[in-house]
């Protein structure tokens, strides 16, 4: 079946779906062998698109029912609880005995139940779990799922947000309070994962790390009941096959070296970045009236388009990641460093680093009026592990030439590194 746009959303379907055969099947083996599983990528990389289409495919064997349950907009565990219990509503025989548990929120419903909107539903379930329940009422979701003829696969996405939500209660970083409330959650999770491993099988994915948003809090004992999956970007030949599909479902002419500049410029295959360049240059040439594209196409497409602001929300949203992982005090610390980087030549050296440490540990020991700074290894340490920087020889760069370009023109303007900052006021 000819490859279609993906759009800005996850997509599944083989209308839609290009590659990641190898990690569809690693997650299938696993699903068979009851074994849990928590993706890890940076942004854009396909995560939710891998994950509902393995459900789809899973569900399309006949072998499991799937639930895929997205908690973003959860704040704490009694609205994962009941985010869980309505989606779970594609699985028929546990929907049937959740309805039953909670019948007593679903009073009114009655035979109607099958026809009553999911918002509906979610507003009654959530009226019914509070501080004092959620632990029961979550244990009643799991034993229905795992009482299920066959077995389910129960897939959490965006689980890193609503934790570090939990951790922070509003505030700038973790707090005891939400410490413990994390810790708590995590803990009812990992003793349903343990309690009906082969019967309800776990897969957990988000847009920003669960690792480092643990790791902050002292919890990441809490993720070791979750084997890793690493999504890799594309290599270059996969991105330029799916160009060449692309342009032939859209009846272009996209000649190889053209493929070829494209991939150059973004330097790492993200997946969505691939497909969002081929969108812009084909709508370029049908503004033009042509269907042959010609190597100036693809250099306007990525300086007028792809590097936009209006052109680009998109990488807008590695920003609000960061604010929403780090908080304000981490959030400027990272834009410094990804700015010195993007000025730099996409290069963050040792020595800066270095400096930047220094300006925060002077600023700290003045007693500076505000929220003290988060420690920069551990802002170094979220830019590493969600993708913004990599580790190299002397210091670290942009892994991904595009979020660079973005980032230098969206920030740099005028920025100066700090080594010529500490030069004119006379320090090292």
């Amino acid at each position: 079946m000819p490859l279609t746009k993906a759009g800005a959303n996850w997509v599944e379907g083989p209308e839609r779906f290009f590659d990641r055969e190898a990690e569809l099947e690693t997650l299938a083996e696993r699903a068979r062998e009851g074994i849990h599983t928590l993706l890890t990528a940076q942004r854009r990389m396909g995560k939710t698109s891998l994950v509902r289409e393995s459900l789809r495919r899973l569900a399309e064997e006949g072998a499991f029912e799937t639930v895929f349950a997205d908690l973003e907009d959860a704040s704490g565990a009694a609205d994962a609880i009941a985010e869980i219990a309505v989606r779970s509503r594609s699985a028929q025989g546990a929907w049937r005995r959740i309805a039953g548990a909670f019948a007593n929120l679903l009073q009114g419903v009655g035979d109607r139940i099958e026809e009553v909107g999911l918002p509906d539903l979610r507003v009654k379930l959530r009226a019914g779990i509070d501080a004092g329940n959620w632990r029961q009422r979550g244990d009643a979701v799991f034993a229905a799922l795992a009482g299920n003829a066959r077995p389910a696969v129960l897939a959490l996405d965006e689980l890193p947000i609503l934790i570090d939500r939990m951790l922070k209660q509003g505030g700038e970083g973790p707090s005891p309070e939400g410490g413990r409330a994390a810790d708590a959650f995590l803990g009812w999770l990992r003793k349903n994962g343990q309690e009906h491993r082969g019967r309800v099988v776990l897969v957990l994915s988000g847009s920003v790390g669960l690792e480092p948003v643990l790791e902050q809090a002292g919890l990441s004992a809490q993720a070791n009941i979750y084997a890793p999956l690493d999504l890799e970007p594309w290599d270059e030949k996969t991105a330029m096959d799916c160009l060449g599909e692309l342009a032939a479902k859209y009846g272009l002419d996209l000649p190889g070296d053209v493929r070829r500049a494209m991939c150059g410029r973004l330097r790492r295959q993200v997946p969505h970045h691939v497909q969002q360049y081929f969108d812009h240059l084909h709508a370029r040439l049908r503004r033009a009236d042509r269907r042959e594209a010609r190597m100036e196409d693809a250099e306007r497409v990525y300086e007028d388009d792809m590097l936009s602001v209006r052109g680009q929300a998109d990488m807008a949203h590695y920003e609000s990641r960061l604010l929403a992982v780090l908080g304000r005090e981490g959030y400027r610390t990272a834009l410094a460093l990804l700015t010195e980087a993007a000025v730099s030549g996409g290069a963050l050296s040792d020595g800066a680093v270095a400096r930047y440490r220094a300006e925060l540990d002077a600023s700290a020991d003045a007693g500076d009026a505000g929220t003290p700074p988060a420690p920069i290894g551990h802002v170094l340490h979220i830019l590493q592990h969600d993708g913004y920087l990599e580790r190299r020889e002397g210091g670290y760069r942009f892994v991904s030439g595009l979020l660079e370009d973005w980032w230098r023109a969206r920030h740099g303007h005028g920025f100066p590194p700090i080594g010529s900052r500490t030069r004119r006021g006379g320090g090292a």
